[in-house]
């Protein structure tokens, strides 16, 4: 079975952690918690980085920490993970969705204005699978409205917008550290910010909202968001190569596209905007329509071959709790979104796929597409 994702864990992964084992700092103190968020800030050209558990965590810190709660509106993707919506909708704001651009899959840009209302509070910009969204006319409507904007920069470890780092580029920003990406941690996550204020608050929630002067009193409700020391241990070593990592994943991405390029019915992802060039986190595929396959049934193709893959995005305005809970309206339709849902599917794209392998995919998506 060639997986849809291995990370490449051969850096100085091991010597870090045997220093936390023998050191004794195992758990959410300690050097290698300091090193990786001062490191992580620098990289990333941000003031602050608060570690935290995982990506969803530094998500509904970043929410909690902007304010939003009952009444107000978030501007953000419809073609996301549903980490993205669900402090949201706990907290009694509403997500207002914006379909997906047919080439890049991230949010359609020229689609925000129009949903603007008084009650907007932020847009949440995600990019998305190897692009980053289109940030500066984002930008200038957050600026105009007097938006904040949450940057969910979860996938795009090492990319760039217009030579900016993504991650630097909203009120705050968050990242994921899942075995699935560019740099992993286990499970992980970091929330950046330029701002003293949302970088406080942040550390406060992560760490139930003990009171600096008094440790169990508490004037508000936080969370445990900690990271451990492991895993900052493992997170450093894989900061320290992420420059590999990108280029890594580009040449990846640039062979999969060579041996697949000229494949009749199937949409490859985009390689370049002119912003940004793709950093392929993951190489998705999507169906045309007459190929009369549908991205489940070229995954069951694929696993019958030996092939790893994974679905696209399950829409937001279609998902069951959403409507269920009233936080999505029956009538909203984004078919960019659920066309890319129905007919896309990501094949294997970890950092530890090899060449062969990579030519052993693209052989068998050829073969199985073109019965």
């Amino acid at each position: 079975m060639i997986p849809v994702n291995q990370p490449l864990l051969d850096g100085n992964e091991k010597r870090y952690l045997l220093e936390c084992i023998e050191s004794g700092w195992i758990s959410s103190e300690g050097p290698f918690i300091r090193d990786f968020e001062e490191r992580f800030a620098a990289r990333f050209n941000r003031k602050h980085a608060i570690a935290v558990c995982n990506g969803t965590a530094a998500l509904d810190a970043a929410i909690e920490a902007l304010g939003i709660g009952p009444g107000d509106e978030v501007i953000m993707p419809s073609f996301t993970i549903i980490s993205c919506v669900m402090q949201i909708v706990r907290n009694g704001a509403k997500p207002v969705l914006i379909d997906a651009d047919p080439r890049t899959w991230n949010m359609n840009v020229s689609a925000i204005e129009s949903r603007i209302t008084p009650s907007t509070k932020a847009i949440m910009a995600v990019h998305i699978y190897g692009l980053p969204v289109d940030m500066d006319p984002l930008l200038e409507l957050a600026r105009k409205h007097g938006l904040k904007v949450l940057e969910d920069s979860a996938q795009m470890h090492g990319q760039t917008y217009k030579g900016r780092a993504c991650g630097s580029l909203g009120d705050i920003s968050t990242f994921s550290f899942y075995p699935n990406k560019h740099i992993t941690t286990g499970e992980g996550g970091m929330i950046v910010t330029d701002s003293d204020e949302l970088a406080e608050h942040c550390r406060s929630l992560r760490n139930l909202c003990f009171k600096p002067e008094s440790r169990f009193v508490h004037d508000r409700l936080g969370w445990n968001l900690r990271m451990t020391s492991m895993q900052a241990a493992l997170g450093l070593a894989q900061l320290e190569r992420l420059d590999e990592f990108v280029v890594r994943k580009r040449r990846m991405g640039a062979l999969y596209q060579e041996l697949l390029g000229d494949l009749d019915g199937v949409q490859l992802p985009l390689a370049s905007t002119d912003y940004a060039d793709s950093i392929y986190w993951v190489f998705g595929l999507v169906l045309d329509e007459r190929l009369g396959l549908t991205g489940a049934d070229a995954m069951k193709r694929l696993a019958a071959e030996g092939i790893g893959s994974r679905p696209f995005f399950y829409p937001m305005h279609q998902q069951p709790v959403l409507r269920n809970m009233g936080a999505i309206a029956a009538s909203d339709h984004c078919p960019v979104a659920e066309r890319l849902y129905e007919r896309g599917f990501y094949i294997p794209s970890g950092l530890a796929l090899t060449e062969d392998q990579i030519r052993t995919v693209a052989a068998t998506v050829r073969r199985i597409l073109t019965l």
